[in-house]
């Protein structure tokens, strides 16, 4: 049956109500697949997140200067090595 002009202003009626009706079980919804180990919401969604809050120094460096030295070795030697290996193909 088409939707003339009759009928159109009940029918956004109903499915405005039935939209209505639904919205106040979003929140239901969303849990119902939580996983059982799942940890809890947090009740103050609003909340800022700890931006500033950054962790202590560390007590030690991440890589120690000799596998740093080694490390920038290698990398020297590969830089050396693609230099020649373009200088060859250019000829």
């Amino acid at each position: 049956m088409p939707i003339d002009g009759m009928n159109r202003g009940p029918a956004a009626a109903v499915l405005l109500a039935s939209l209505l009706a639904l919205s106040g079980c979003s929140s239901t919804i969303a849990d119902m697949g939580m996983p059982a180990d799942a940890p809890a919401r947090q009740k103050d969604a609003g909340g800022y997140l700890p931006v500033h809050d950054l962790p202590p120094d560390r007590a030690d460096p991440t890589i120690k200067p000799a596998d740093q030295a080694k490390i920038e070795q290698e990398l020297v030697a590969a830089r050396e090595r693609q230099t020649q290996a373009s200088a060859q193909a250019g000829k």
